[in-house]
């Protein structure tokens, strides 16, 4: 199956470059459709028509972001630090 989904420039340029792998959302609707072998399909915001495929390797479920981004490297979500994710968060 095949997701869309907009990112704002700065995730995006990470996630084209292959260095954010980890895509943090709330466990809405449409997210709960997700599975493992999907293909999700993230375009720029501010340019809708630069776009990125990746495929859905793992599925984490933590019930805050703090859980979530102490048990994994800032790094990996395209982040300098903790406290600077949980910003971008709120």
């Amino acid at each position: 199956m095949q997701h869309q989904m907009k990112l704002s420039a700065k995730p995006f340029a990470h996630i084209a470059a292959g260095t954010k792998v980890i895509e943090s959302r709330l466990y809405d609707e449409k997210r709960q459709k997700v599975a493992l072998g999907d293909e999700v399909e993230f375009c720029a915001t501010d340019n809708p028509e630069q776009k990125v495929r990746t495929r859905v390797k793992g599925l984490l479920r933590y019930a805050t972001f703090t859980e979530l981004f102490t048990d994994h490297d800032p790094a990996l979500f395209g982040g300098e630090s903790r406290a600077s994710l949980l910003a971008q968060i709120r």
